[in-house]
């Protein structure tokens, strides 16, 4: 009778046991989680400090937010997971009634300060995630999710049909190489793929691609461990070809048809000019576009900047043709009126009463040499005039052959510009 109470004692009393095991409180407790004790939350998680920590990572771009050309920065959402091995905190989950994973907070274990070399302004996104998870073979998960600033040197040789490269650079700013180690756990492939299927926004930038890559930076007389991972995104240039580069290209066409419109008036300069003005307006708005510390002009700089000048040349054509035909269109509206004046005293001197035959014969004479000297002023005047019309003709033949050279040239230089632009933002 004994002996099977104390039966019924020791099963009741394993049972208790095993029910107080399958709580998270018991496994804290166990892991000695439930203390601040130093070794836990500040101290490397290594029992021999000559081994360094390897700490596995994961960075997913989740969002593009901003791309700041003038300021050159980047602001992204991104998610990074962090994972390392605790030699503290391993269990074995036959004991716990079968736990392998337990949430506790970050702090009550050490964890990484590992941060973003690049970043100008880091913000949370969404509320810190506060916990941790510890699995039973001793790995510490950590996750959170940032909306932060990065500095990003960006090539805008090509905008807007430019890619764009910024780097994401992950490192220890206490520990050096001897004590963590940065790795990849995930490859590029899959971190791509992740990051698209979780993409957020469709704005400007499409997002390509993420790579990785280690290297090691003396710091302080360290060398530290770096894991750079490296962003790739490409601008989607449709609305600035149709705001911008289309409403130039139109300028231009309107430049040459110009050529069509009849330079004897003022409104083929006049409609040049007007052209000429609204470039200079797209100029100024591409003023504001571009950042002003760029190495080399855009190649969007380089198309307003050449059919600018290419339509104030056309301009200065004009102007040229206009004076050229000014110069045509002179003619001497001068009359000569010395034979009308003599032919007028002639007359009057026929009028006068005849004394005599002698006068008479006299009168006649001098009306001869009038008439003589008439005939002479008007054969003059029409070899005159026969000259200014053909100087006229000459100085209008020279205004076509300008003009159709012009023209000409005007036309191979615009196809040459738009054929070799186009191979150097294409190609």
């Amino acid at each position: 009778m004994c002996l099977g109470w104390l039966l019924f004692y020791l099963a009741s009393f394993g049972s208790a046991s095993a029910a107080g095991n399958c709580s998270y409180k018991a496994l804290i407790e166990h892991l000695g989680l439930g203390s601040d004790d130093i070794q836990m939350t500040s101290i490397r998680p290594v029992l021999n400090w000559k081994i360094p920590t390897l700490v596995y990572t994961d960075l997913y771009v989740t969002s593009i937010t901003e791309v700041n050309e003038k300021a050159q920065s980047l602001s992204t959402q991104v998610t990074i997971a962090h994972g390392w091995f605790s030699e503290f905190t391993n269990w074995n989950p036959v004991d716990f009634c079968g736990i392998k994973i337990c949430p506790v907070k970050k702090e009550m274990v050490w964890s990484p300060d590992i941060i973003i070399t690049e970043s100008i302004k880091t913000e949370f996104a969404t509320k810190e995630n506060p916990y941790v998870q510890l699995m039973c073979e001793g790995i510490i998960v950590a996750s959170n999710t940032f909306a932060v600033t990065t500095a990003c040197k960006m090539n805008l040789h090509r905008f807007p049909f430019d890619i764009q490269i910024c780097t994401f650079t992950l490192q220890s700013p206490i520990h050096s190489n001897e004590e963590l180690i940065i790795r990849p756990f995930s490859g590029a492939s899959f971190l791509t793929l992740s990051s698209k299927q979780a993409f957020q926004t469709q704005g400007e930038w499409e997002f390509l691609s993420i790579n990785m890559s280690n290297a090691n930076v003396s710091s302080l007389g360290e060398q530290k461990d770096q894991l750079i991972y490296t962003i790739t995104m490409k601008r989607r240039p449709l609305l600035y070809v149709i705001n911008f580069l289309m409403p130039v290209f139109y300028f231009l066409i309107l430049d040459l048809a110009s050529f069509f419109i009849d330079s004897s008036g003022g409104e083929k300069l006049g409609f040049k000019v007007t052209l000429l003005l609204a470039i200079s307006v797209l100029l100024l708005l591409l003023q504001d576009m571009l950042p002003s510390t760029a190495s080399d002009i855009p190649l969007i700089g380089v198309y307003c900047v050449v059919i600018f000048t290419l339509i104030g040349i056309s301009v200065l054509e004009t102007i040229l043709m206009n004076f050229l035909m000014a110069k045509a269109n002179q003619t001497d509206a001068e009359r000569p009126t010395q034979s009308s004046s003599a032919l007028s005293d002639a007359v009057k001197d026929t009028k006068g009463p005849a004394d005599s035959v002698t006068d008479r014969h006299e009168e006649q004479l001098y009306a001869l040499d009038v008439l003589k000297q008439i005939l002479m002023e008007f054969q003059a005047s029409a070899t005159h005039q026969n000259q200014l019309k053909k100087k006229s003709l000459s100085w209008t033949r020279v205004v076509s052959i300008i003009n159709l050279i012009f023209f000409f040239l005007y036309v191979t230089t615009v196809i040459v510009f738009l054929i070799t632009l186009s191979e150097a933002w294409f190609m």
